[in-house]
């Protein structure tokens, strides 16, 4: 029983750890998106509401897609059929069509809160903080290789 708990208490502080580091996450693309796209603060208030739905939405065709498209490939290509291998195919285009979907919705809601030219560099500055973070990612494990 002893050990039941303890297993509890880690398990609940990793869950926790691993909130703290996403919450964390958050923050600082919030702050890079908004010191990249220089954002004024009205234009802010109006801004993060709809891209902060949208990533919501983003985030659940990822998870979408982990769960029907890459759960399937976790034994192999070797243990599909081509029939499922078909059916994979047409889950991905399916998910890849719901994400451009989604990028137009968030653009037209976008033009009425920002310029076309803060749009634009919005992708710019999302894949420069994806870059950015997996950089340093690299570095920190990197130390702890050592």
């Amino acid at each position: 029983m002893k050990n039941v708990i303890i297993l509890f208490f880690i398990l609940a502080s990793t869950v926790q750890a691993q909130d703290g580091k996403h919450e964390k996450i958050k923050a600082l693309k919030t702050a890079y998106i908004t010191e990249a796209l220089a954002l004024t603060p009205t234009e802010a208030e109006k801004f993060w509401p709809i891209y902060n739905s949208y990533h919501e939405k983003f985030h659940a065709l990822r998870v979408k897609e982990r769960t029907e498209i890459f759960g399937k490939l976790r034994n192999g290509l070797g243990a599909l059929t081509d029939a499922e291998a078909n059916e994979l195919i047409d889950k991905n285009l399916a998910i890849e069509a719901s994400e451009l979907e989604l990028r137009k919705q968030m653009t037209a809601e976008l033009r009425k809160v920002i310029s076309p030219k803060k749009i634009i560099s919005l992708k710019k500055a999302e894949d420069d903080f994806k870059r950015e973070l997996f950089e340093r990612y690299k570095q920190g494990h990197g130390r702890r290789k050592q």
